[in-house]
């Protein structure tokens, strides 16, 4: 395997990562700014009130974009077993 092959191994592999991470990260931002804007508003500063929901809306995401994430991870895998056997 000569250097090229696997600098572009490394690269699907962080590209890979970044579009099974995506969908948990971008949904944690998404309520953090929420709750963030509704205590700025209420002025109420509860540490819970923004753990408990943004936890529950990252499980939940993660739940929904399950099969995304498996068919992402299982693709590059199928690619990564075929260019092992393609050495051979």
């Amino acid at each position: 395997m000569n250097p090229v092959e696997v600098i572009e191994v490394s690269r699907e592999a962080i590209y890979v990562t970044l579009k099974v991470g995506a969908p948990g990260i971008l949904i944690a931002l998404g309520v953090g700014l929420l709750i963030a804007l509704f205590q700025a508003l209420t002025q109420m500063q509860e540490m819970t009130l923004s753990f408990v929901p943004k936890i529950v809306a990252v499980c939940l995401g993660i739940i929904v974009f399950m099969p995304f994430m498996l068919a992402t991870m299982m693709a590059f895998t199928k690619t990564l077993m075929d260019r092992i056997v393609a050495l051979g």
